[in-house]
């Protein structure tokens, strides 16, 4: 009983994670003219998708003349990091800010988790200015706190929480570093470094690295399998295709749209590939679990392993397997069952063996009635035991969708246990 209890509980928490859903940073501004300006670039720089796969953030939303100076003068890219120090992977809402301990704080941003920011470029100073006042400035050292907290604009406790603040937050060095043109880097050598010789060799050699720098101005996501992912053994041989179907494979690898891990997590419709034309879908979809990323193809699937580079509008990730898409390689054949073990009974010395089919003429008896019949989970009422208020709604859950599931499973493993 006991291992049949840590199955309902478990299974209870797994549906209770499916139904809960993830925040919508873009909705959530779009009630607010004055954010209008910095809810665009959210979705521009493709950061909402890192926003919304987080479950307790704080957003530092500017007000549009505050954004119009920063936007100004700087790439797409050097916007989404400077965005991204205005995201806080805590959740800070107005009472919480002059309940600081000690009066002040350093919190990690989005830009932290990068892998770009050295030191504390990537974290963010709170401290309680007193008076009403809170500032908000770069942790790195030497750094003041040029910027003040104006107002909380929405908050789901504890879950997101949107403030706004005087100005924007500015780490030294961050709006002064070079943004190259996404044509002008060196792909191959980046996928070198990252492990992924073979890979820039094909792309090398077919051209398909042209396609790549071309696409790559207009929005390029790149799936660069290891080099021990063509070791493996389901990998067929390259050497037989045919240089267009090398190509179509080589552009299978490569999403026609910039796509950051953040838009992996929260996309659930199917991505279009250079490969992709008339002759053939070509597409890939990913599943989430936790902050993993599985890419499948309708004939494998492969993790999502390490970022390479992320830098408007170019994405470059390494992936743990080749990508064999159906339409070269057919629908990936799915193993036989096992078959079921038939038994007869030993038959007794004194009586003829029993025969496997009965006779037409002799009747089964009908089966007696059960003393409790099994109620259907769907016909069972559910009656809810306590209100929720508005301000204990922290996270959006759809609550007959977590009992109906919860029901069920509890039918399921009573079931099993009685029938056992």
């Amino acid at each position: 009983m006991g291992t049949m209890h840590l199955l309902f509980v478990t299974l209870s928490l797994s549906i209770f994670t499916t139904t809960t859903n993830a925040h919508n940073i873009t909705a959530l501004l779009s009630g607010f003219s004055d954010y209008s300006l910095f809810n665009s670039y959210l979705s521009q720089t493709k950061l909402d998708g890192e926003i919304n796969s987080r479950q307790t953030i704080t957003v530092l939303v500017l007000n549009n003349a505050a954004m119009s100076a920063l936007v100004a003068k700087h790439p797409l890219s050097v916007i989404k990091n400077a965005l991204r120090l205005h995201v806080l992977l805590d959740y800070y809402d107005a009472a919480k800010l002059h309940q600081i301990t000690d009066g002040t704080t350093t919190t990690t941003t989005l830009y932290q988790t990068t892998g770009n920011a050295a030191g504390n470029i990537g974290s963010v100073n709170i401290t309680d200015l007193k008076g009403g006042k809170v500032g908000f400035g770069s942790a790195a050292p030497g750094s003041t706190l040029d910027s003040t907290y104006t107002k909380e604009v929405k908050k789901v406790p504890y879950n997101i929480s949107i403030l706004e603040i005087s100005q924007p937050i500015i780490a030294p060095g961050l709006l002064t570093a070079p943004a190259p043109s996404a044509s002008d880097l060196n792909i191959t050598a980046l996928l070198e470094k990252a492990g992924c010789k073979t890979f820039a060799a094909l792309i090398l050699k077919t051209g398909v690295l042209k396609v790549y720098q071309t696409a790559a101005d207009k929005g390029l996501t790149v799936f660069a399998p290891s080099d021990e992912a063509f070791k493996a053994a389901n990998v067929p041989d390259l050497s037989k295709l045919s240089n267009a179907d090398l190509v179509s494979l080589l552009q299978f690898h490569a999403l026609s749209s910039y796509a950051p891990i953040g838009t992996l997590k929260t996309t659930k419709n199917p991505f279009t590939t250079l490969a992709t034309s008339a002759a053939g879908k070509f597409d890939l979809t990913a599943e989430t679990s936790g902050d993993e990323v599985t890419l499948k193809t309708g004939y494998d699937s492969s993790r999502v392993a390490t970022t390479v580079l992320d830098s408007t509008p170019l994405c470059i990730f390494t992936v743990d397997s080749v990508l064999l898409p159906p339409e070269l390689f057919g629908i990936s054949p799915s193993p036989a069952p096992a078959p079921v073990p038939v038994t007869s009974p030993t038959p007794s010395p004194n009586k003829a063996p029993t025969p496997a089919v009965a006779p037409a003429s002799v009747m089964s008896p009908p089966a007696p009635p059960m003393e409790s019949p099994v109620v259907s989970p769907a016909e069972a009422p559910i009656k809810a035991e306590n209100s929720t208020s508005d301000s204990s709604a922290a996270v959006y859950v759809e609550a007959p969708a977590l009992l109906k599931g919860i029901v069920t499973v509890s039918a399921i493993v009573i079931v099993s246990v009685f029938l056992s």
